[in-house]
This record gives structure tokens, sequence and C-alpha cells, in this order.
């Protein structure tokens, strides 16, 4: 159920798969060789999930190795991805500003068990809510401080969903509170306190949380899931949740100082992978159970880690639609690589490429769960950009016939396949990749939801209004269904685009 507008398109138009990256023991392969193999598999994966530009970096020893960069800035202009090309860290923001919070806890400024307001007097955004004063730094950064992602879009107020400290709920806005209480504290703006504090002394020449006076002419633009460019984002107001812009370099130099505890004390840096909260856990037994659960992925203070047999290891991801990023790092071995793409398909080569450039298990991407470059559901979608959708989708009924579940396509990959089709102006096509699913779905508001939107796009407002219906009928609380119904019926069809939830 989301708008064109908004859907993050992570389907790309890849057929035939490439043979998967084999798994090195960490630390047991000479750097020569690791850099000569993903110099020849990143590459053909990135034509094959049409990532148009990638660039990596390495760390080993608790030093920068290596670092390159692959493909194109913008895949209409063919300009090169460069050493100095700066990426979107989108959620790699959050682990340096956690380390400069540190720094701030270091110096005895900042107390991370202290209630925020504390430090930033008042209610903040939540209002009236006693559970504010138990919202601290330490439950901000391990994302227990009950806070939502993002509050609904155009909404001022901030609610509590649970008692802070219950339980994992990934929030950017827990960190964007825990900075206007650290601006109030240092009286910086948050822009002016990373460079001072995390950017300068690291020798990371090419970061901020704000657009620099440098940045023109060498950022990537940002690529839907057919390549196509759809802008760059220059941030005027610094976000410590996702605004911060860098090159592979300086973020490789950031990890080899997280790994080396660079300008921590040693109980601090340790703090980054010590496990505050598993992913699933909860210690009230009626709260309701996060929709990911996962027995080896926790976080620590601003960083993912995951437990596997070579032990524990930290590791973000970053998402801000369509561009991507990812690190991983194993602080025994002070090894880890960096990955930065300029695609919304851009985490669907990350198993390959952090198998090969990381070595051992990745359960945090598989907690992830980003659709595989060589998905059934990729592999439709390019059957019907290429022969059209009575085709393709004729085909594919007949070749599902009796094959098992992992090789059909479910429910919200047909979903997202349906909604990339819009993007492309393939409305037609769309509508009949939304018909299939409620076909194969009759019980789903939300498959009915998106063929009422399919259809409002291609101006059939009986249509529209028809399966818009039957989506509330099958679920009475679907608050976008009854307002696009709402709209449709009054004629606001205009209004009604856009504005959707997923």
């Amino acid at each position: 159920m989301k708008s064109l507008a908004r859907v993050l398109l992570t389907i790309g138009l890849s057929l035939s798969p490439l043979p998967a990256a084999a798994q090195t023991p960490l630390g047991k392969d000479r750097k020569e060789d690791l850099i000569a193999r993903l110099e020849r598999l990143v590459p053909p994966l990135m034509a094959e999930a049409d990532v148009p530009g990638l660039a990596l970096a390495l760390v080993r020893g608790g030093e920068l190795v290596w670092h390159r960069g692959f493909g194109v800035r913008n895949s209409a202009t063919k300009e090169p991805v460069g050493d100095g090309t700066l990426f979107e860290a989108a959620s790699l923001s959050k682990p340096v500003f956690a380390y400069a919070v540190l720094k701030l806890a270091d110096s005895g400024r900042l107390d991370l068990d202290a209630p925020l307001n504390k430090y930033l007097p008042g209610n903040y955004d939540v209002g009236e809510d006693a559970r504010l004063a138990q919202v601290t730094a330490r439950r901000v950064l391990s994302h227990t401080a009950g806070f939502p992602n993002w509050r609904p879009r155009g909404e001022r107020a901030l609610k509590i969903h649970f008692t802070p400290g219950e339980r994992f709920s990934y929030s950017g806005e827990g960190f964007v509170y825990l900075a206007a209480a650290v601006e109030r504290l240092t009286g910086e703006p948050l822009a002016d306190f990373t460079r001072r504090t995390v950017f300068g002394p690291l020798g990371m020449k090419d970061s901020s949380f704000v657009w620099g006076d440098g940045f023109e002419g060498r950022k990537v633009f940002n690529h839907n899931a057919v390549g196509k460019p759809t802008g760059q984002n220059r941030p005027a107001k610094a976000n410590a949740a996702a605004s911060l812009h860098t090159t592979a370099r300086d973020f490789g130099l950031f990890l080899a100082a997280v790994l080396k505890g660079k300008g921590l004390k040693r109980e601090t840096a340790r703090l980054f992978w010590t496990p505050q909260v598993r992913v699933g856990e909860s210690t009230n037994a009626t709260a309701a159970p996060p929709k990911r659960l996962s027995a080896e992925v926790a976080w620590g203070l601003g960083w993912g880690l995951q437990t596997t047999a070579e032990g524990v290891s930290i590791w973000h991801w970053g998402d801000n639609g369509n561009s991507k990023a990812y690190v991983v790092a194993y602080p025994k071995e002070r090894r880890g690589v960096v990955y930065f793409a300029n695609s919304a398909n851009g985490l669907s080569i990350a198993r390959e490429v952090v198998a090969e450039a990381a070595g051992g298990a990745q359960p945090a991407l598989a907690w992830l769960n980003y659709e595989p470059y060589n998905s059934p559901a990729r592999a439709l979608l390019k059957q019907i950009v290429a022969r059209g959708a009575a085709a393709a989708l004729g085909e594919y009924r007949e070749r599902r016939k009796g094959r098992a579940a992992s090789e059909l396509v479910g429910e919200a990959q047909m979903n997202r396949v349906g909604y990339n089709l819009l993007s492309l102006g393939r409305g037609s096509d769309a509508v009949e990749v939304f018909k299939l699913n409620v076909e194969d779905h009759p019980q789903s508001s939300n498959a009915y939801d998106s063929l009422g939107e399919a259809y409002m796009v291609a101006g059939d407002r009986e249509q529209a209004i028809r399966n818009y219906r039957k989506s509330v009928e099958l679920n009475p609380g679907n608050a976008h269904g009854v307002e696009m119904l709402r709209k449709l019926e009054e004629g606001k069809t205009q209004d009604a685009k856009g504005d959707g939830r997923e």
C-alpha cells in the first residue's frame, strides 16, 4: 500500500545468476589476492543488478589498506566513481554520531544513563508523558528508547510506544532527540561538533553531516531500480541519523579508528560491541514482539552486533531509498569492509560482495532480508519489461505449476513488481500484476489496496473505488484505504495520489 512517489524500489532487472563468492576464513588470505578477486567479482554483479556505482574500503589490522570506486556516479552522464566520490552514508551516520557521543561521555560532560531532559529541559516533542524521563543516551544508542523510527509525515508530536528499556525498536527519531540534547550541551551545531570531534581528529577530510562547499561535482546521483538517476540529496540541516555524506576512504578511516578504540577510553570503546539488547528480546512478556526476530543479532551502542562461529562482529546498514550502504567488522581481528552504492538495488548483491570481502557468516544480512539480485521477482520483472505482462505472466502461471515456494514470487514481492512497473509508466502491465496478486491472495487487504491505486493512476475511477472498497471490507482498520476511498468518491483523485502507507 505504498504510494508510487514514496515506494522504495528494491526490485531490479536481473535474470541469470552469477556464481556465488566463496567464503574465505577470516584473515587467511593475502590482501593482493582478495583485491584481485573483488575486482573480478564486483563489476559483473553490478551489471546484473543494475547498480551504476559502488565503492569499497578494506580495513586490516586496524588500518585502512585499500579503497576503490566502481562504475559511474551518474548513469546518464557516465562520470566514473573515483577515490574522492561522495556517497550518502544514510544510517551509517548513526555509528559516527555514537562515537562523538561516547567521546562526550569520556570527558565527563554527558552521563549515558541520565535522562536526556537533563540536558535538553522540557518535553521535547513528546508532550506530557512521564516515560520521557526514562529516555537516556544509552537507550537511544541501543534503540530501546521507545520511539518509532520516524513520526508520521507532517506530525509534530512524537509518541513513545513502549516503556524505554523494554525492548529493541529501531529509531532514527531517538538519534535526532539525542543530537538536540548534544547541541544544547555543547553549544555547537551538530555539523560543527562532529567536524571538531570526529572528522578532524580522524583525518576524514571529505565528510560532513551537511552539504559542503567542495561537494559540487563529486557526489553520486541516486538511481532507481532500473538504473535511472533520481537526483541528489543536499542536506542543509544535519540529521544525526541519516545525513552524513562521506567517501569509502573516510569511512574506512573511521572504521579503523573504532576497531582500535582511537580517541576513547578502552572500557568506553568496548561499549560499541557489548550487547545492550537482543533483537526480539523483551523484558515485558506482554509486549508485542518485533516483526523480525534473530537470536544472532543484537545491538551495542550505535552498532548492530552479530554472533557467529567467528565471534562477535559489529555491523550497520544504510538505506536512503535509492542509495544503500553496509559495513561489517571483526574487533578481534581488526578487520572489516565498507560498502556504498548509489542504487535502490545496492544491497541486492551485498551477500556476494561481503562474503568475498569479509568472509564468515552474515546473519545480519539475513535479518535485513534484502531481495537478492537474482530472485524470481527480479526475473519476472525483466520478462514483463521485455515482453509485456500478458506474455510474461502467462508463462509464469504455467511455469509455477508444481514448483517449490522458493521458486515463486510471494505477495510482497509481486506487489513491488507492480509498483516498479507503475514507476516506469507501464500502468496496464502493473494492473495485470496486481490482478494476479489479488487472484493469488483473495483475502489480502493490501493486494486490493495496491490494485485500487493502480486503477486510480490509470484513471479508472470505478475500478479504483471497487478495489478500495474490497480492501476496506477485508480490513476496516486500513486507514489509508478509507481515506483514498473517500477522496475517490468525492472526485478528488488528484489529491488521493501519493498519500499511501505501506
